[in-house]
Order: C-alpha cells, then sequence, then structure tokens
C-alpha cells in the first residue's frame, strides 16, 4: 500500500526539517550538558553523604566509626538516591524529545482532522470493545492514543498491551494497535472475528452461555485461521462469507504478521493488529534525528492504519 498521497508537501517538509535541525542543536546541547551534569550531581552527592558520615563520626563508638548500623543506612539511602540523581542530571534530552514530538506528530499527521494525543490514558471505546475479542484479561496497559477524523469517520486509535495474570507466569492475550471507528451500517448485534488458537477455544467454552454462536466463512484457510462468533447468526452470516472474509484477506496482504481481528458491536468497529512495534516514537534523545529514517515510516504506519480501517467500516455496507 502506498502512502505517497499522505506526505506533507514541500512547504511543510521544509518546515519539518528545520524543526529538526533546531532539534538536533538542542539536543547535541544536551548531550554536552548531561556528560558534566551527571559527574558534577553524583559527586555532589558524594560529598554530602560522606559530610553527613563524618557527623555520625562525633558521636560513634570509636570501633564504629565510618560503619556503625546508621552509616550503613546513610551509605545504602545514598546508593538508592543515586538512581533519581542520575535520572534528574540525564533528563533534558527525553524532555526535549517529547516536546518535539507533540509539536511535530500534528504536522505529519496533517491528513487527520481534529488530532488529539494523549499517553498513557484508557481510551473512551475500550470500554465497548466486546471482552471476548481479546479475552478474559485482568491486567492492561496503554502507550500512545490518538484520537481524529479522517476522510470523514471519527476514530480513535492506541497502543494496548493486555494479558491474564496466572502464577508466576503472565498469558499475553494481545499487543498491539486497536482502532475503534464508526461503521457506516451498524451491525444488529456483536460479529467478531478471533484468531483460532486453543486458549481463544477454552475461552469460549467458559462464555459459552453469553449466546455467541460459531459461524463460518466457508473459506477453508480463513476458518482454519479464524474463530467467528455471534449473537446474530441470521445477520452475520452473510457478512462473514462475504466482506469480512474479502477485507481479511486483504488485511493478510496488506499487514503482514500475525493475524488481525475483527469485531462489530452495534455502530462500534474495532481493528485489532498485534504488533509489538512501538509506532509514534522518536528515536532516542543520543541517536541524531532524520527525516526519512523516522518521520516518513512514522507517516506511512498511520496512513496504512487508517486506509485498512477506511476498508473494514464499510463491512455490511
Amino acid at each position: 500500500m502506498s502512502a505517497a498521497g499522505f506526505m506533507p508537501d514541500e512547504a511543510v517538509v521544509a518546515g519539518i526539517r528545520r524543526d529538526i535541525e533546531a532539534y538536533e542543536a538542542q539536543r547535541k546541547a544536551a548531550a554536552r550538558s548531561v556528560r558534566w551534569r551527571v559527574p558534577l550531581y553524583l559527586g555532589l552527592l558524594v560529598l554530602v553523604v560522606l559530610g553527613l558520615a563524618m557527623v555520625l563520626n562525633l558521636g560513634a563508638d570509636p570501633y564504629e566509626q565510618w560503619f556503625s548500623t546508621l552509616h550503613i543506612y546513610l551509605y545504602l539511602a545514598g546508593f538508592l538516591l543515586s538512581f533519581a540523581v542520575y535520572v534528574l542530571a540525564s533528563s533534558a534530552g527525553g524532555n526535549l524529545q517529547a516536546s518535539l514530538r507533540d509539536k511535530l506528530l500534528p504536522i505529519v499527521f496533517g491528513f487527520v482532522q481534529d488530532l488529539r494525543l494523549q499517553k498513557a490514558v484508557t481510551p473512551e471505546s475500550f470500554a465497548r470493545l466486546p471482552r471476548a475479542t481479546v479475552g478474559n484479561y485482568d491486567a492492561s496497559l496503554f502507550d500512545d492514543v490518538i484520537s481524529g477524523s479522517y476522510d470523514g469517520f471519527s476514530f480513535e486509535l492506541y497502543e494496548a498491551a493486555l494479558w491474564r495474570r496466572s502464577g508466576k507466569a503472565d498469558v499475553e492475550l494481545f499487543d498491539g494497535v486497536i482502532v475503534a471507528f464508526d461503521m457506516v451500517k451498524p451491525f444488529d448485534g456483536t460479529l467478531i472475528a478471533t484468531v483460532r488458537t486453543h486458549a481463544v477455544m477454552s475461552f469460549f467454552s467458559e462464555i459459552f452461555g453469553t449466546g455467541l454462536k460459531e459461524v463460518r466463512s466457508g473459506v477453508q484457510e480463513l476458518d482454519m485461521a479464524y474463530d467467528f462468533r455471534t449473537g446474530n447468526v441470521e445477520a452475520a452470516q452473510p457478512l462473514v462469507s462475504g466482506q469480512m472474509a474479502q477485507a481479511l484477506t486483504w488485511l493478510k496482504e496488506a499487514w503482514p504478521g500475525e493475524p488481525a481481528r475483527i469485531a462489530l458491536k452495534g455502530k462500534d468497529g474495532f481493528l485489532l493488529l498485534p504488533d509489538k512495534r512501538n509506532f509514534f516514537e522518536l528515536p532516542a534523545s543520543n541517536v541524531p534525528l532524520d527525516y526519512k529514517a523516522h518521520i516518513e515510516p512514522m507517516i506511512a504506519d498511520m496512513a496504512t492504519l487508517l486506509a485498512i480501517t477506511a476498508l473494514v467500516r464499510k463491512i455490511g455496507t
């Protein structure tokens, strides 16, 4: 899928490059300041600890000077505090990077209207995602949450990790991108397409009483890979054997990797794309930022995600 049509024009790119040049100058200055601030801050901490240790020596037994119980606690506190001091001394680069990212993303995603960026919050649409799509999770983690509108429809896109705690080892249920959107034509009930695995089948055996029934697409490859479940067989069957089957087949080519999942519930549609990449982050503050290497792939990923969503939301029309 080509993302050429989503790339900013030359004037916008020129402005982005100027922002990157300014960031690079500040990043290098921040890196230089970190090189002297880290040893300075840690050195000051050592002097403070030594000074306090000398004060403790005044009231300590001669045989316990420097190594009394209070001294040991002081050294331990100084050791633990050194981590906080290191983070404080080296935080300039990360703050600078976050500031540039917040400025650049609305510009490079100029094809998204009313763009809103959030981080580490629970997306508003997540509560409406049918639980059967991801399984019985009891822990969740969200990173970037991006909302806005594109091509006449609103969406909420977020990076999510969901897992279930099981004894000593956690069971990962999903790790990737979820896109929530309004369907062109609402589906009367719930229809989900999940990956057919033993874990999923076991989960469905637990929730069999909810009324979700299995339907098949009639395409052998899809029926072996996917488990289609619905509370409205009559309305779901034409979609599963028609447009949903076509969309899942196309998704396999458009988004290589682990199979995508789809959930429809009334007017709400959800597209789940497993992928462990961190999509919308700039490189680490010690890496030079480059427009073609770091910004263009970000635009291409967003363009692909929204183009796929635009297709999936038409299921049932």
